[in-house]
């Protein structure tokens, strides 16, 4: 049907389809120019360098973190770094790609996009992660298969802690600690070798990558003497 003369329906809807998707990227590409005007700015009032360029690699440059080892086609761009303080840090966004094959056997493409921010730390660290619960782990711990828990009931529902060493972990979560995390936004720490990272689920806003920098040294800073020594 043509509506009376007019322009038939299908191709109607089909040039609306095309206008919202022309929309949309025009939109997201505004969006990203500003992140990264942002994040420059950033850069510039911290005394920070930045690179919006893909850099591969990096899972070789952080071997002790395995969440940048997966996939294909990794790389890390919009690459924040220089001295925060008395830490030097490097902070960036981080993509990697996995496949599948659909009911029809074709394959899909799967495009994981995280931040990650990092800090340098001057002196060793054993391996611990400290990550928001989740359901999984809910059902885990119903077969056996537990975290570490802590005396704040509430700190251990809300985060789920390994670490090969208990001891070490209740002395670098210690009380003022495990309420500091429990006022920070819901990241991911990894601790290992002289690292933290600090890793989001997904992109970072450009004033949550200082948030992440800023969480990673203050759990560094508080980290006892007596658990500086390994």
């Amino acid at each position: 049907m043509n509506g009376g003369g007019g322009i038939p329906v299908p191709f109607l809807l089909f040039g609306v389809f095309i206008a919202v998707i022309i929309v949309a990227a025009i939109f997201s590409h505004q969006q990203e120019k500003k992140r990264l005007e942002e994040l420059r700015q950033y850069a510039d009032a911290k005394g920070l360098t930045f690179d919006e360029g893909k850099r591969r690699g990096y899972h070789s440059r952080y071997l002790e973190f395995d969440f940048l080892d997966r996939g294909s086609n990794r790389y890390a761009h919009n690459i924040l770094a220089g001295k925060v303080g008395a830490f030097s840090i490097e902070a960036f966004d981080y993509h990697y790609e996995t496949h599948s094959r659909d009911s029809d056997g074709k394959r899909k493409t799967h495009h994981h996009r995280f931040s990650v921010a990092i800090i340098e730390v001057n002196f060793p660290l054993r391996e611990m992660t400290v990550r928001p619960e989740g359901i999984f782990d809910k059902l885990s711990a119903a077969f056996g298969w537990d975290d570490i828990n802590f005396e704040s009931a509430e700190f251990s529902r809300k985060f789920h802690v390994k670490s090969p060493d208990r001891r070490w972990a209740y002395d670098v979560l210690h009380p003022r600690m495990m309420e500091y995390l429990l006022s920070c936004p819901r990241y991911e720490l990894h601790f290992a070798n002289r690292r933290v990272a600090v890793r989001g689920q997904s992109r970072f806003e450009p004033f949550e990558f200082a948030k992440a920098i800023e969480m990673g040294t203050t759990v560094v800073e508080g980290i006892p003497e007596f658990a500086r020594e390994i």
